[in-house]
């Protein structure tokens, strides 16, 4: 019986373990985000479109070979 009163979260817990992992999926949203837009910075690509057209052309570059 402790056991079960030991394992209830207090009121408003639940609440805020939600925010923070949608908080944590936010963070991880925009570090992804921030390294998609350095790796197309990189690549000097501005639109899916290009990097689409890109990927298309290496397809092609390889299958010559």
């Amino acid at each position: 019986m402790s056991d079960q009163n030991n394992n209830k979260q207090m009121p408003g817990e639940e609440e805020k373990d939600l925010y923070d992992e949608e908080e944590y999926d936010d963070m991880e949203l925009l570090e992804r985000l921030e390294t998609l837009r350095e790796d197309m910075e990189d690549l000097r690509v501005t639109t899916l479109q290009e990097v689409l057209q890109r990927i298309e052309e290496l397809h092609h570059k390889l299958d010559r070979i």
